[in-house]
């Protein structure tokens, strides 16, 4: 499962790109420094709610649609995970299992399998 600073990040970027923005214009807009705004870009910083709102104001983005975005983007990525846990468990009749041999549960299938 990805970190959501990186998603975030990335979704911002993605969105400053497609707007042909600069990282000074945005950090401008939304007061915040540069090498912050770029640290939020690249998941090294885990920017507050407030400096995220601003961000989103400073792109022209309301917050609800960026963290849409997010979770569409954090599904897409967690689905491959998703579907080898469930290709492990169908192929070994219990799922995958640990080397002491103990039952655990799978966060992203319902029924425990073996780890």
């Amino acid at each position: 499962m990805p970190l959501l600073r990186r998603v975030i990040g990335a979704v911002l970027r993605r969105i400053r790109l497609g707007q042909g923005r600069t990282l000074r214009e945005v950090a401008a807009a939304a007061g915040v420094s540069l090498p912050y705004l770029s640290e939020v870009e690249r998941g090294t910083k885990e920017a507050s709610s407030e400096v995220l709102a601003a961000i989103c104001r400073a792109l022209g983005l309301a917050m609800p649609d960026l963290l849409d975005e997010v979770r569409r983007e954090m599904l897409r990525e967690a689905a491959p995970a998703a579907k080898l846990v469930t290709r492990l468990a169908a192929n070994r009749g219990g799922g995958p299992r640990c080397s002491v041999g103990r039952w655990m549960r799978c966060a992203s299938v319902a029924q425990p399998v073996r780890l």
